[in-house]
């Protein structure tokens, strides 16, 4: 053990007492377990078998029942098998939403497979790395992506499965549809997923039962370059569902969730995937945000727990409130906000207890990342007298329990007294077990079991966390994580551009936008313009990364030829 972690460990047990004296009263001290720790799928075969016509998932009206879920994950797993995978081959699973990720998810999990779940927005680059490096042995995509991943996929490896997001739309929807999901093409027959999934056996499958063995690859961005796959297991997720059921939503029995945060996100994930499945109670499911179809669907199910991004909460409040519809949110009794642009703030949620019921409290969520499967801390709790929301943001609370959290200088590593800000080092039974194929950049950010994390932060007098922000360069736009590191990546391989470096600036409308200096290169440069590459950028990069293009004569460098990024900052327009 090194010299910082005994300092580690010193710091963390002084917090831990103090933290401890400030518990909120009436919460639990453990995160609590119906099953015990065992794998998340030995909670779906029990409630498959206990509560069988549950639904685990709403999708637009239809019900996925536990007994449903269980019947055909056992059905994917066989399929793995048939085609060869064993345990720990990776799976990708490029879908949004839908059921079909869920059966996915759950068959992959009992055949002891790794799940690498993709982002559908990702264009032929992008993906073409994180295929790449997951080497993944099959693959299940929407078949709106065929084009893209016929021209990426070379034949045969992976294997691909393909459905259509609207197999398990009902008849008449009650839920507002998204159009485009109306006009997906056809999967080739031979390769449906339901198909398939129908001629597979329908026996219990022989689960899987290590909750330490690696489950899934969450691909994080990162600032050295393009993504990075956090190695994750059951026990990280059994883990964190079980905090979030004890301390974030609690397990009445009436609980109905509602998920329309991508499922291909650490957030979603927990949120759609896991809780549901632990808890053994439904979330209703959107493919995407749309406050019509959010209202409606909350009227329709009597949905009691809401996570959303904040621009998302306020949207909804206004169509509400603008349509007359208040009375749509009456069931809801708990909301939990994600502040990226817009904050978690006293007004919007006096705004929520005036038009829906006092005993809504608007709160934030959660400080977290996907390294730790996010959900690290509590807030629940903290909101007397605004408490939490009237001190320096983003108040995100105390630790889960078995999570430490200790402050420490950036460039000696020595734990700071209580009060003063520095870097957030976690260490949390839900910590990723390293970065896939990646030993140098695991053994820089995890050391001895603590994640340095590089973002900054302040226990107050309490032992709560104030989270001020990334020390990193990483930008938000319109709350989705965007790190220049990447886009840079992307950047070098359009054939012009020879250097280049991106930095962001504010924008009022989506909080950040990154901005790309090129130089091109001199043989190439007549034949390409801002406007040009920014229709390259367009093409090969999703939408939340697209800079916009500033083409320089050159870099401004420092002696070691490293790009003065405060410089480009100078060149941004006042």
């Amino acid at each position: 053990m090194s010299a910082w972690t005994t300092a580690y460990e010193a710091a963390a047990a002084q917090w831990r007492a103090l933290q401890q004296r400030h518990w909120p009263s009436g919460l639990p001290r453990e995160p609590e377990y119906p099953l015990g720790m065992v794998p998340l799928t030995q909670y779906l075969r029990h409630w498959a078998q206990h509560a069988p016509n549950v639904p685990a998932v709403w999708f637009y009206g239809r019900p996925l029942t536990f007994a449903e879920l269980d019947a055909l994950s056992d059905r994917f797993a066989h399929l793995l098998r048939e085609r060869g995978l064993m345990p720990g081959d990776r799976v990708a699973v490029m879908l949004p939403n839908c059921p079909q990720f869920h059966i996915a998810f759950y068959g992959i999990l009992k055949a002891g497979c790794v799940h690498v779940p993709v982002n559908p927005m990702y264009r032929a680059l992008e993906l073409e790395h994180v295929l790449a490096d997951s080497e993944p042995r099959l693959m299940v995509a929407m078949t709106s992506l065929q084009s893209l991943l016929q021209a990426v996929v070379e034949k045969g490896d992976p294997q691909l499965i393909w459905t259509r997001v609207a197999d398990f739309l009902p008849a008449d929807p009650a839920i507002p549809v998204p159009a485009a999901l109306r006009d997906e093409p056809p999967s080739p027959q031979e390769a449906d997923l339901l198909r398939v999934l129908h001629a597979m056996p329908a026996t219990p499958f022989p689960m899987a039962d290590d909750l330490d063995a690696p489950a899934a690859l969450n691909y994080t961005g990162g600032t050295t370059g393009l993504p990075k796959g956090c190695i994750h297991t059951q026990r990280d997720m059994v883990y964190t569902a079980a905090c979030a059921a004890t301390f974030m939503t609690g397990r009445a029995d009436d609980a109905v969730g509602l998920t329309y945060v991508p499922i291909f996100w650490i957030a979603g994930e927990n949120n759609g995937l896991l809780h549901p499945v632990f808890s053994g109670r439904p979330t209703v499911l959107l493919t995407r945000w749309d406050a019509e179809a959010v209202l409606t669907a909350i009227r329709h199910h009597r949905v009691t727990h809401l996570l959303g991004v904040m621009d998302n909460l306020v949207e909804l409040l206004d169509l509400a409130e603008r349509a007359g519809r208040v009375e749509d949110l009456a069931s809801i009794r708990s909301v939990l906000g994600m502040s990226f642009i817009k904050k978690v703030s006293v007004a919007e949620r006096r705004r929520w207890q005036a038009l829906v019921g006092a005993h809504v409290m608007l709160r934030e969520a959660a400080y977290g990342m996907t390294e730790t499967h996010t959900g690290d801390t509590i807030t629940l709790g903290f909101q007397e007298n605004d408490g939490d929301l009237t001190g320096e943001p983003v108040f995100v609370g105390l630790p889960m329990p078995g999570t430490d959290i200790v402050i420490v200088d950036f460039e000696t590593r020595q734990p700071l007294p209580l009060g003063e800000a520095g870097e957030i080092v976690i260490r949390t039974p839900s910590l990723c077990k390293g970065y896939w194929r990646r030993p140098e950049e695991t053994a820089a950010a995890i050391v001895d079991g603590w994640m340095h994390t590089g973002d900054i932060g302040r226990l107050d007098e309490r032992g709560c966390l104030h989270y001020l922000g990334r020390r990193k360069e990483m930008l938000k736009v319109k709350g989705v994580s965007v790190f220049p590191a990447e886009i840079e990546v992307l950047l070098s391989r359009h054939p012009a551009v020879r250097k280049c470096a991106v930095i962001g600036r504010s924008d009022a409308d989506k909080g950040e936008v990154p901005v790309a200096f090129v130089e091109l290169d001199p043989v190439l440069r007549h034949q390409w313009d801002e406007a040009s590459i920014a229709a390259w950028c367009r093409a090969e990069m999703s939408p939340h990364k697209v800079p916009e293009v500033r083409v320089v004569d050159a870099l401004p460098l420092t002696t070691t030829g490293k790009v003065q990024k405060e410089k480009l900052r100078e060149w941004l327009p006042s």
